[in-house]
């Protein structure tokens, strides 16, 4: 069993468990899968595994057979509180981060920081985003962000020879690029820390054929406020309800903070755009998600928009493990999970009820006008969600760069 996951187990837990495991003579197996439950029931707020268990007073069924017929109904139990949608009401998410110090690192190193999306695949229809990995690790604390299983700890780590790096890069003037820099940290949580803006600036104002995204759930505009930003160099927003933030999402701005923002940057002439990912099947969903898609539509213009994605929770399993081992209240992990090309995700009749009422609720002239993609989901969810699709990641990444340059007005 892993014996991370158990030691943060209660101390009730923990002694029932020994207990059962030594009457029933559970196996290795069958502990990791109780341990597994114990964990999500506490963290989900829905009870206990003393709970869920019954011995039968009187049961012809013995030894192996008994076991596995109380594991069986657990389990059962288990999947039935993750087959309906969450419900949030009554529910207080929490985690320790507001408590955490964030050390900052100054790193000078070799490494290379231009790169794939990290969770690139040809199992899925990507756009074959490239990524700066300016700064690595988040001040954010969201449950489900899958930073939490590539670095370590409260340690952000800045590049000290930044300046140098990007110097070196070499890239075709003949090729047109789309980068971006908030898949290893939040692009504008930091403002100009280390120059760190003033640096990419000059970077995309020296590439004008490169299309530079600076992705945030942050308010902290400020530095774009104030400096003149290349008109090659995107802003984007990733948003969610109110729900998801407050129980979810912890650390960021709220929904009005990010939505005033954007508002704010597209009154100084920058093209944005939104990352409405992931989005969250819950109670409440249908009404929280289209409430923001009604805001969008009041505040911005189609034409003051390069994008808008759609995309919902994928996890791969050492997000899931990490999830379980911290202590902290989140609902995030209490959903459906199928395999999802190597992934585990929501089934896909879920995805498409979701994905189909986003862009549905957009006018005609928001839908041809912004460009509207699902991030990183299966190839036949697109014809039946937008009535396109592309036979290859390569095809979408033309066409969004192309999107994109038109509305830069490069």
């Amino acid at each position: 069993m892993d014996n991370n996951t158990f030691v943060n187990l209660t101390e009730v837990e923990q002694n029932f468990l020994r207990d059962k495991a030594e009457l029933y003579k559970l196996t290795y197996q069958d502990l990791k899968i109780l341990i597994d439950i114990s964990r999500d029931l506490h963290t989900w707020g829905e009870g206990t595994l003393r709970e869920l268990w019954i011995d039968p007073l009187d049961s012809k069924v013995k030894g192996k057979q008994l076991k596995q017929a109380i594991i069986n109904g657990i389990t059962d139990k288990w999947n039935l509180l993750k087959s309906d949608p969450k419900d949030y009401s009554g529910f207080q998410g929490e985690t320790n981060a507001a408590d955490l110090k964030i050390n900052y690192v100054q790193t000078e190193n070799e490494a290379i920081i231009l790169g794939d999306c990290p969770v690139a695949s040809e199992k899925t229809r990507c756009c074959n985003l490239q990524t700066l990995d300016v700064v690595n690790n988040c001040g954010f604390d969201c449950t489900y962000c899958s930073i939490q299983s590539f670095f370590d700890g409260n340690r952000v780590y800045f590049q000290s020879n930044l300046k140098e790096k990007l110097k070196k890069f070499k890239l075709d003037p003949g090729k047109r690029y789309h980068i971006g820099t908030g898949q290893s940290s939040d692009s504008l949580m930091w403002g100009n820390r280390d120059g760190i803006l003033d640096l990419l600036c000059t970077f995309a104002g020296e590439n004008p054929n490169v299309i530079l995204e600076l992705k945030t759930k942050s308010k902290n505009i400020s530095w774009l406020m104030e400096n003149d930003v290349p008109s090659n160099i995107i802003i984007t927003w990733s948003l969610n309800t109110d729900t998801i933030i407050e129980n979810e999402e912890h650390l960021t701005a709220t929904l009005e903070e990010r939505l005033n923002s954007a508002r704010k940057v597209a009154d100084r002439g920058i093209i944005t755009g939104f990352h409405l990912h992931p989005m969250v099947h819950y109670k409440e969903w249908e009404k929280d998600y289209c409430e923001i898609f009604e805001k969008i539509q009041e505040l911005f213009e189609p034409e003051e928009l390069a994008m808008i994605s759609l995309g919902t929770l994928t996890f791969i399993k050492p997000v899931i493990k990490q999830i379980r081992n911290r202590n902290i209240k989140s609902k995030i992990l209490q959903m459906p999970l199928e395999d999802a090309q190597g992934k585990l995700s929501y089934p896909n009749e879920i995805k498409l009820k979701l994905f189909r009422k986003a862009y549905n609720s957009f006018s005609h002239e928001w839908q041809d006008e912004v460009f509207f993609y699902l991030c990183m989901e299966d190839e036949k969810l697109w014809q039946p969600v937008f009535g396109r699709s592309y036979k290859s990641n390569e095809l979408f990444q033309e066409d969004m760069i192309d999107q994109y340059f038109r509305k830069t007005g490069l």
